[in-house]
């Protein structure tokens, strides 16, 4: 890779996403200097952001690449060596920018919540990534991170072996704040998401042709509303990435370093049974329209009113974003020894129980733009600690063995053992 390369670029800097990650950039170069620029369609408003997400940045390049434009997409990606995307929905547009980061031999990371794209790249372009000694890492915000690296996390601190984590979502927003928490992007990959969920099937076929042996005691999916110990208020099942995310970067470490796979079920919490109801009609709606194109086109025309005002155009304000936390519960049941063979069986139930957290502020758009920042920058920086020399990769699989957690907890999104303290 040449040494005069930026180190990395933000393409789609003029996104709602892009923006906060361009701030993101400004206070992360502060800390430890690396090269970056910017890069979308038009110089004009490409040069609006840096204005105002970066003011007291100098010299930062600027540069031209439209995503219908592969050759444009080329020469950005041979300008730098990692390219920070966050130019979405991605089943539309993020294929192109990796098939030229791959051709450029330039790292990719994005934000992508989308199961379908996650995996069809994963098919269709790993062995290519691999043999260019490229690493194209998706899921690299709250969709999935804090999931994923959390399981990670809870393994490594287990202190024996782990069979099998639930993950309890919760959201909170200080004060009376009223308004929407999504970006109009985010509830368009959902739309899409959704709609396209069925083609799953075939393509985990491809990605896993062989099943993974039986591993007991089974987690079983809790009910459908159900309360837990471990959280306040009711859960339900989280409809988002997380779990999928999480099962590609277990099975990764089973198959390449033979670490027993945990089992993953992954919950929300709310507050009450109005809020269940609430969310479960909201969500009813939502399932059955993006079923059909007409309905699509309503949720996507309408993105307040089907979203019972959650998603907007205009996106949530910097104030509600920094009211807004997170935090993540996960409970780890395994057992105290660990067994010679991944696939040995134990002669007892599990007899070790430990629970962790990982928690931070605004995690849509803040926290995400820290954790993609600090995927590219640890990708970067710690290349050697990364496996397989390239490849498509879940974040968990890509960063087991980075500094990445240590450098999450110096920036704002903590990881911590809860139970035993």
């Amino acid at each position: 890779m040449a040494e005069n390369r930026l180190d990395v670029i933000i393409f789609g800097a003029t996104g709602f996403t892009g923006n906060y990650t361009v701030k993101e950039a400004a206070r992360l170069s502060k800390a430890k200097p690396f090269s970056w620029g910017i890069a979308g369609r038009n110089k004009e408003r490409l040069d609006g952001v840096l204005k105002k997400f970066a003011p007291e940045e100098e010299n930062i390049s600027v540069i031209i690449a439209d995503v219908k434009d592969e050759e444009s997409l080329k020469k950005m990606a041979e300008k730098c060596k990692v390219v920070v995307n966050c130019c979405g929905p991605y089943r539309f547009y993020g294929e192109p920018v990796i098939k030229a980061c791959i051709a450029a031999g330039t790292h990719h990371v994005d934000v992508s919540g989308e199961p379908q794209f996650m995996e069809k790249m994963q098919v269709e372009h790993s062995k290519a990534a691999q043999e260019a000694g490229v690493y194209i890492i998706s899921a690299c915000g709250f969709d999935s991170i804090p999931c994923d690296l959390g399981i990670i996390f809870v393994q490594q601190k287990f202190g024996g072996e782990v069979n099998s984590v639930e993950t309890y979502l919760d959201m909170k927003v200080d004060g009376n704040f009223k308004g929407a928490s999504l970006h109009y992007g985010t509830w368009e990959s959902a739309v899409y998401g959704l709609a396209h969920a069925d083609e799953l099937r075939e393509l985990r076929s491809k990605l896993y042709p062989n099943k993974l042996p039986s591993f007991e005691p089974k987690l079983r999916p809790r009910g459908i509303v159900h309360s837990s110990e471990i959280s306040q208020g009711w859960s339900l099942p989280f409809p988002g990435s997380d779990r999928s995310v999480a099962y590609r970067s277990q099975r990764y470490l089973y198959e390449k370093n033979k670490i027993r796979p945990a089992q993953v079920q992954t919950y929300m919490i709310l507050s009450s049974i109005w809020a269940v109801i609430s969310v479960a009609c909201i969500g009813a709606v939502f399932s059955l329209m993006t079923k059909c194109k007409c309905g699509r086109s309503l949720l996507l025309k309408y993105p307040k009113f089907f979203s019972g005002g959650l998603a907007s155009h205009e996106g949530p304000s910097p104030e509600a974003m920094e009211k807004t936390y997170f935090s993540i519960t996960l409970k780890a049941n395994g057992w105290k020894d660990k067994l010679a063979e991944p696939t040995d069986k134990h002669t007892e139930p599990p007899n070790k129980e430990v629970i962790a957290k990982v928690s931070g502020t605004n995690p849509g758009y803040g926290a995400t733009c820290t954790m993609l920042m600090i995927s590219a920058l640890t990708v970067l920086r710690e290349a050697d600690k990364l496996p397989d020399n390239g490849g498509v990769l879940p974040p968990g699989a890509a960063f087991a063995n980075t500094s990445m957690i240590e450098q999450l907890n110096n920036n704002r999104v903590k990881f911590e053992i809860i139970k035993p303290e």
